[in-house]
């Protein structure tokens, strides 16, 4: 039954841009499948650190939830999973650095490494149930789509393709090369897999069958991942400019340069109703109108941001590498609440109803809450 319901969850984002995130599920990067971190429920109105845990290693992964369980990579090449109450689970080891957060789907955790090998473990055990093999490093996190009774993992590698395995058996099903690397996660959402390179070009790919469906040419080495609502892609370049690009039309429908201080856009963009947030490694966390790109409102931090946000219905939650966790107002981007967590953070959040967590970069899970 669990699965059955892993499954409908999953098939939802490719039907509608307003698929809801589950009270207690936090499953893959950024929540659901289109990437754009947006929840229905309001954060903790005044969180406090629930608990931490030291897991024994640095890292660059982002965790992911299911089930009340929090799982996550790092550099030793540690999968870790953490129980509800942060108690250490169990540690799987695959010996090479794990950069991206994993994912969860069904039964299996689901993550690549530095050794470009996609690898499925059993969630409550950590025993290794299927791998599948590129033929370089795997730095994003995979996706997954769902149609009716067939499903696809989809994962990009620095060996230039978009891989597409079988989830119960690791197989090969189809892969698309491109022209150089594939740095980020690709987006899924309305039977569309969109995804961004090194080759400076934004992809839009059938899932069931592999083919490529159209192009857009940004010239831009693009180094992190579209975010999805409805006919748009929201996404950034490495050379801090910004974008909306409407993807049945190939239209860019609006751009905005980078900063004169300069900074790459590393971060994914947060899509709400009517906002597209997103942190820039020139130190500021951006709003823009999500239909005309006209600013709404900058916050400066202390640090480059390479961690994506996320939106709930009034605010904005995020992390920076000035070792700062904050919550801003969604309206105005006045600073609400902030946390100093003693270390740089490039993690983005995972939320669930009432919590939310976040890694630092010197490997310590942190759960906030109401107390």
């Amino acid at each position: 039954m669990r699965y059955i319901i892993t499954l409908f969850l999953f098939l939802i984002p490719l039907i509608t841009s307003e698929a809801q995130i589950g009270n207690d599920d936090w499953p893959l990067f950024r929540g659901r499948a289109d990437l754009a971190g947006k929840i229905e429920s309001e954060l903790p109105a005044s969180p406090k650190l629930l608990w931490s845990i030291k897991t024994g290693g640095t890292t660059k992964s982002s965790p992911v939830i299911s089930e009340g369980n929090v799982y996550f990579g790092n550099d030793k090449g540690s999968l870790v999973a953490v129980s509800s109450n942060g108690s250490l689970k169990w540690k799987y080891e695959s010996g090479s650095s794990i950069d991206a957060a994993p994912m969860v789907f069904g039964n299996k955790v689901i993550f690549g490494a530095g050794d470009g090998i996609l690898r499925a473990v059993d969630k409550n055990s950590g025993k290794l149930i299927w791998s599948y093999t590129t033929d370089n490093q795997i730095a994003g996190s995979a996706n997954v789509w769902v149609a009716g009774n067939k499903a696809g993992i989809v994962a990009g590698s620095y060996d230039y393709f978009l891989h597409c395995v079988n989830p119960e058996t690791g197989k090969v099903m189809w892969k698309i090369e491109t022209e150089n690397y594939i740095n980020g996660t690709p987006a899924i959402l309305n039977g569309k897999i969109v995804f961004g390179g090194c080759d400076g070009m934004i992809r839009i790919v059938d899932p069931l069958t592999g083919k490529q469906k159209d192009t857009v040419n940004i010239g831009v080495y693009i180094a992190s991942s579209p975010a999805l609502a409805g006919d748009m892609a929201y996404f950034g370049d490495y050379d801090g400019t910004k974008y909306g690009v409407n993807i049945n039309t190939k239209r860019i429908v609006w751009k905005i340069p980078g900063s004169e201080e300069g900074g790459a856009i590393l971060a994914i963009p947060a899509v709400g109703n009517n906002s597209v947030v997103i942190g820039s490694e020139d130190k500021y966390l951006y709003c823009y109108n999500s239909f005309d790109g006209k600013l709404l409102w900058k916050y400066r931090t202390n640090g480059r941001i390479i961690g994506s946000a996320v939106l709930s219905p009034t605010n904005v939650l995020f992390t920076g590498m000035d070792g700062y966790v904050y919550i801003l107002g969604l309206a105005n981007g006045k600073k609400l609440w902030s946390f100093n967590a003693g270390s740089p953070i490039g993690s983005s959040p995972a939320v669930i109803k009432g919590k939310f967590f976040i890694l630092t970069e010197d490997g310590r899970l942190l759960a906030f809450g109401n107390e």
